[in-house]
């Protein structure tokens, strides 16, 4: 129970990160750089996995997480909460492309069939009209920018298989995803003029508590949590990241961007749910 709790606990501080970076009345690169800069500070005092030596692929993997994290950043300020987040959660699409080309895994039928769900969702999403707002002054150019970080997170997720192969830790990959970012970010956002204690307070959450504290509760719950178990927990995210948008800054997403994130969310849980009865992982033998 412990353990399930912490991936709940886990969801809900990543599910707070659109409506935070909507608080922040700081530029995108500024708020993307502040809030790396805190995160790398609690990384490495909450994962001891993330001193371990840097190696080419570290670096390699740490290019895709930056890109992925200052693509959601600079989408969640020009578009709604909803459509960022569920935009990115096309990921799977591009990894029925990626995944043979890259790491030469075959192609299953079951991820053949639920192709056309993904699709639809994200079809879906984007024939809705996205009306200009306080929140999302700029839908169209957002939108774009989400699926950009859904193709680069496809990259991230491919890069931890091919360092999991290596033996590479996954936390050093963390720590280096957010020191370029905190690099690139401070220096095109440099320099910081007029933020007051809100935004201080807000950059500082989203790195110590919404990135440091919550993969240190997902490495906890990771140990003793089945995989589908896990999967399912972490759809929490996404439920909930248009809700905190809603609650905090009043912002409504479309119905297009609510069915469409709808299917794109049952898809996942239900593919979640199909690979695990038709491809079980194996038995681990206990001494």
């Amino acid at each position: 129970m412990r353990a399930r709790l912490a991936l709940l606990a886990t969801a809900l501080l990543f599910s707070t990160g659109g409506a935070a970076v909507k608080a922040c009345s700081l530029g995108n690169w500024q708020v993307a750089g502040l809030r790396s800069t805190f995160a790398v500070a609690a990384l490495l005092v909450a994962l001891p996995s993330t001193r371990a030596r840097w190696t080419p692929a570290v670096l390699a993997v740490g290019c895709a997480q930056a890109a992925t994290m200052l693509l959601y950043v600079t989408a969640t300020k020009l578009t709604t909460a909803a459509s960022a987040i569920f935009l990115q959660c096309t990921a799977p699409l591009y990894l029925f492309v990626l995944g043979p080309l890259v790491l030469r895994e075959p192609v299953r039928r079951s991820d053949v069939v639920f192709l056309a769900p993904f699709a639809l969702g994200l079809a879906t999403i984007f024939s809705g009209e996205a009306p200009v707002s306080a929140t999302a002054p700029n839908p169209s150019l957002g939108n774009w920018l989400a699926i950009a970080s859904g193709v680069t997170w496809a990259f991230v997720v491919i890069g931890f298989r091919w360092t999991a192969r290596e033996g590479t830790a996954l936390g050093a990959t963390l720590l280096a995803g957010n020191v370029i970012v905190a690099v690139v970010g401070l220096s095109l956002g440099w320099p910081i003029v007029g933020a007051t204690s809100t935004d201080w307070a807000i950059v500082a959450f989203l790195g110590v508590f919404q990135i440091g504290l919550a993969y240190g509760l997902l490495s906890i719950g990771m140990r003793d949590v089945p995989a589908l178990d896990a999967s399912l927990l972490m759809l929490v995210e996404p439920a909930l990241n248009p809700v905190w948008a809603w609650l905090v800054q009043g912002e409504r997403a479309g119905t297009a961007t609510l069915v469409g994130g709808g299917i794109i969310l049952a898809a996942t849980a239900t593919k979640t749910l199909v690979d695990w009865r038709l491809y079980p992982a194996p038995a681990t033998k206990r001494a």
